[in-house]
């Protein structure tokens, strides 16, 4: 079972692009971010065709968040907990052929200081609380995304010009190993963690034709899912192509002969 992320940057202007890579590479599920588009202006039929069902959450103009599955997925809910007045579309979690899957596109920050990097900060938070209790479920669960965050110096191609940027900051990096210390395995980085991994190339200074990526884009699996994890990777082909997202998308593939484990054990205190 193939189970990826991927920031589309813009599913109208891209839709041929992501066609192509469901056709090519045939995942399981698929998490997209960055819609850029209205709940209406979702490619239902064109997604449909292509072999998919979906569940969306779309948001005019900027974020915007889907799961696709071959399997129907099962809503559980629209929006991440903690703030009834955050109307920003990033987050959806959904049951998909047993697995509970979390899609989210957490917030960029910049400019920081100020209060876009307070809002990223306050949404990690929220994160943080929800992702405690789907740790600790006892189902298998994946929360996958654009988490906006370079998790070390070793996920980025040469960090000394975006020391500013709200990817890097302490507190940025600090709220991402706090989620991984909840019990998540961050799935590229577990099966390559003496290789330099990247999934975002931005379109300036030709980052792309010189691989200067980051790694911003993660796939974290539970305790009980974690045992099945066989393969990670990043389809970088797709950022190739004309017209491409700044991102590639990245996936896991869960082994069947190796099964999620069963509910854990109670912990000592």
């Amino acid at each position: 079972m193939k189970i990826a992320t991927y920031n589309l940057n813009g599913i109208k202007s891209r839709l041929d692009n992501l066609l192509e890579w469901l056709d090519r590479e045939r995942p399981d599920v698929a998490c997209l971010q960055e819609l850029k588009a209205p709940d209406e202006a979702f490619p239902s039929a064109a997604v449909r065709e292509a072999g998919y069902h979906a569940l969306w959450k779309g948001q005019r103009s900027w974020n915007g968040v889907a799961i696709l599955s071959r399997a129907a997925p099962v809503e559980i809910r629209r929006e991440l907990p903690g703030d009834a007045a955050d109307v920003q579309s990033r987050y959806l979690e959904a049951a998909v052929d047993g697995l509970v899957v979390a899609c989210l596109y957490l917030p960029n920050g910049n400019p920081q200081p100020g209060p876009k990097f307070d809002y990223k900060l306050a949404w990690f938070e929220r994160l943080i609380a929800h992702a405690a209790g789907l740790v600790d479920s006892g189902h298998p669960v994946l929360v996958a995304g654009d988490y906006n965050v370079v998790p070390t110096d070793f996920d980025i191609y040469n960090p000394r010009s975006w020391r500013k940027d709200a990817l890097l900051q302490p507190q940025t990096r600090a709220c991402y190993e706090r989620l991984l210390g909840q019990g998540w395995t961050d799935a590229i980085r577990h099966l390559h963690p003496d290789e330099p991994v990247f999934t975002f190339w931005d379109y300036f200074r030709q980052h792309w034709e010189r691989n200067a990526g980051l790694r911003i884009d993660h796939l974290l699996l539970n305790r009980v899912l974690a045992p099945a994890l066989a393969e990670a990777g990043v389809d970088t082909w797709v950022r190739g192509r004309p017209h491409a997202s700044d991102h590639a998308p990245a996936w896991v593939r869960l082994d069947p002969a190796r099964p999620p484990a069963a509910r854990p054990q109670n912990r000592s205190p």
